[in-house]
């Protein structure tokens, strides 16, 4: 199988997911976010983020990769792909997930 180089292989693309990244963060409300996402990628691959996104959540929670799909939809491969992601990634899935979630001291947003 052919081997597409990642963007650590070529310092151009690095710095271009590098900047792809600032451009994300300095982003305040989910809005904004959400219209830079429309702008950027097209209807299919909005929908297959928005479907991996859809199923960490019950990945970290145990659910059964067949009950996700039943309850997603969500192809059973993406679901293992996420999972592996989760399991083998940078950690960014588990972070996003947590910065999403209530603070466990109880102050709030």
């Amino acid at each position: 199988m052919k081997r597409r180089p990642t963007a650590s292989d070529d310092p151009t693309e690095s710095a271009s997911l590098q900047a792809l990244s600032e451009a994300l963060a300095r982003l305040a409300e989910a809005g904004q976010v959400r219209a830079f996402l429309e702008d950027l990628c097209t209807p299919a691959e909005l929908e297959a983020m928005a479907d991996r996104w859809r199923v960490v959540p019950l990945l970290l929670k145990g659910v059964p990769y067949r009950e996700i799909h039943e309850l997603t939809q969500v192809s059973v491969t993406t679901i293992g792909r996420v999972a592996r992601t989760l399991e083998r990634g940078t950690g960014g899935y588990a972070t996003a997930f947590q910065q999403q979630q209530p603070r466990a001291n109880g102050a709030s947003h």
